[in-house]
């Protein structure tokens, strides 16, 4: 009968590695391929991505940023795509590395189409990044008028205080002379249910 000396030993320990290491480096190649595509617009690749049966490629991950396929859209100012992703099941409140949804990478960019169409898909309108600053904090500091009103049409919560300096969009406006505008459209907005809630029990 044979017997593995020391050497054998490492050659199969070795390849028992590789073997392990294969599947996670199948699926980095094919996010990777996926998120490319989404880059270069290549519609017919993500399409065929997306809808292979029990496929969740369309919320992975960039390995470095955290990005998904929506914050690469979204930074492109690119509504149509950020539309057709979306419809395939693209989950709208997924955070990068940095803690910022697409929404707030949209705020950012002052992409109000952006955050409307994100706000008819459930995309939160008060999610937070790491220093608790919302969508709306973002558009206001920003002197944003057209993110504003959207936000506020979908329900954010102008009141809500982000975690660095306490400070809410609403007040936020009303220290700045140029936002006079803004911090009416605060007052009068009326309140409404965050499209990205999901309703409680009633009691």
């Amino acid at each position: 009968m044979r017997t593995w000396g020391f050497s054998g030993r490492w050659i199969a320990a070795g390849i028992a590695l590789v073997m392990a290491a294969a599947p996670a480096s199948a699926q980095f190649s094919e996010s990777y391929k996926f998120l490319k595509a989404v880059r270069d617009k290549d519609g017919a690749a993500v399409t065929e991505a997306v809808e292979k049966p029990g496929s969740t490629m369309v919320n992975t991950k960039d390995y470095s940023t955290g990005e998904t396929a929506l914050h690469i859209v979204v930074k492109r100012r690119d509504a149509q795509w950020l539309s057709f992703l979306l419809g395939k099941g693209a989950n709208p409140n997924l955070r990068d590395n940095e803690g910022n949804t697409p929404m707030l990478t949209a705020a950012q960019l002052r992409f109000a189409d952006g955050i409307q169409v994100l706000a008819d898909r459930r995309g939160d309108v008060n999610a937070t990044n790491g220093r608790g600053e919302t969508p709306l904090i973002i558009a206001v500091q920003n002197r944003d008028v057209a993110s504003v009103r959207v936000l506020l049409a979908a329900g954010a919560n102008a009141r809500q205080p982000d975690r660095v300096t306490g400070m809410s969009a609403r007040d936020f406006a009303a220290q700045d002379s140029r936002s006079d505008l803004i911090l009416k459209m605060i007052d009068e907005a009326k309140p409404a249910k965050p499209k990205g809630a999901v309703a409680g029990p009633t009691l």
